[in-house]
């Protein structure tokens, strides 16, 4: 018996180790193709951008330079890049000063119709962006607003304001009311616990939010596309009008551009976003 058991063993553990070494090779192959396509497009793009020319049938650019790289700094790219940055941090800085005591009473009061309040809200998100800026558009025509940086400002707030007003109401709604009752009865106004007690707990969710608006008005395309162009460009159309014009090198450059900062910043969402205002966020 204890011959033919130690016969059988091998075998049997060279049958499992086989099936592990097929599970192991066929995830393998599985990563291999999902690396492939994500770093596929980028890595297309990071070639483009220091390809000086590229001819077909040639597998890989026949002059390699840093050229386009060099015309960030200078004209209608730097304007651009700069247009979006300023826009973005007007954008996020408005959104903040609206949506921090809105949020707020949303979470801490029983407001009739808070429910559908919020939903409201997500109404622009819930069509397609091309027809609720259009009519956007209209309104502005009327007041004189298209091609002009205020028009492109409120046009991001109109997507923007939503993911700060829900992201804020998770923040607060994750804040303990006790923290808030403490201060009262040790002879706190509502005013100055908000500002002393609350707020403070809440600047890690401020910031999330302030990253994730920053994030949505930089990258924001349609928008800006029918209200500000072509008197206002943004880096997002400007990197359109080259694609459209085939200029390769400097959509590659744009797209490298756009995709930075929102690596770094996601990074830091990550950071400052905790577990509590993601078991918060869409209560209502």
């Amino acid at each position: 018996m204890n011959a033919e058991t130690a016969a059988v063993q091998p075998a049997g553990s060279g049958m499992m180790t086989g099936a592990r070494w097929r599970r192991l090779l066929l995830r393998m192959i599985l990563m291999a193709g999902a690396l492939f396509l994500i770093m596929g497009p980028l890595l297309s793009l990071l070639i483009w951008s220091f390809a000086e020319k590229w001819y077909w049938p040639s597998p890989w650019p026949l002059e390699w330079g840093t050229s386009y790289w060099s015309k960030v700094f200078e004209g209608k790219m730097m304007d651009a890049l700069i247009s979006s940055f300023l826009i973005a941090t007007a954008v996020t800085v408005i959104c903040l000063i609206i949506s921090i005591p809105l949020s707020y009473m949303l979470a801490r009061y029983r407001i009739p119709g808070r429910t559908i309040l919020l939903l409201l809200f997500l109404l622009p998100q819930a069509f397609p962006q091309l027809p609720v800026f259009s009519n956007a558009m209209v309104l502005m025509y009327r007041w004189d607003l298209v091609g002009t940086w205020t028009g492109v400002i409120l046009i991001h707030l109109v997507g923007s304001v939503v993911f700060c007003i829900w992201t804020m109401v998770s923040v607060f709604q994750s804040i303990p009311t006790s923290v808030e009752e403490a201060s009262t009865m040790l002879g706190a106004s509502k005013l100055r616990s908000f500002f002393t007690i609350t707020l403070p707990l809440a600047v890690p969710g401020v910031i999330a939010s302030s990253l994730l608006v920053f994030l949505y008005s930089l990258d924001e395309f349609t928008g800006s596309l029918l209200i500000g162009a072509p008197f206002k460009t943004t880096l997002p159309v400007f990197m359109y009008n080259a694609a459209m014009g085939y200029e390769m090198q400097i959509a590659s450059v744009t797209a490298i551009l756009l995709m930075l900062p929102g690596i770094i910043l996601l990074l830091l969402m990550q950071k400052f976003m905790k577990s509590e205002y993601l078991s918060a966020f869409g209560r209502v």
